[in-house]
């Protein structure tokens, strides 16, 4: 098996307000403890990467921003070590998408916390996203 490059790069990130808005209008979701993860399905037109991905942490919830960036940095080093996960299959189906996890919990979890449930919803959108032949 290739040799995997654990990273998570610029392009990866999901910046562009316009997709934002795409795709909390348009996209679909699930909730997978302790994430809402929402996605849709775009062309390579909008993406030159596989997956694109937006992170969020309600300000409701956590009122310290402090706080707030312990737990993106923790979803993001989650994402970045299982990322292949999705990556691997949706670059097998010639497919691309924009994703958003939004955590749901009201304390910190720990890291282990986050892997397991990382994994269990970049599991679960392989199901929904390239076992479909058409999602829409």
């Amino acid at each position: 098996m290739s040799e995997r490059r654990f990273s998570f790069k610029k392009k990866e990130h999901l910046c562009s307000e316009i997709a934002i808005d795409m795709l909390f209008s348009k996209g679909k979701s699930f909730v997978k403890y302790p994430f809402r993860i929402t996605y849709l399905p775009v062309t390579s037109e909008y993406t030159k990467v596989e997956a694109q991905l937006l992170i969020s942490v309600p300000k409701k919830r956590f009122k310290r921003a402090v706080k707030r960036n312990l737990i993106k940095r923790k979803i993001r080093e989650a994402y970045r070590l299982n990322k292949h996960l999705l990556v691997d299959e949706l670059k097998a189906n010639n497919k691309q998408l924009m994703l958003a996890f939004i955590y749901l919990p009201t304390e910190i979890l720990n890291t282990a916390d986050f892997e397991k449930g990382m994994q269990k919803g970049l599991k679960q959108l392989v199901l929904k996203t390239c076992s479909n032949e058409e999602p829409k």
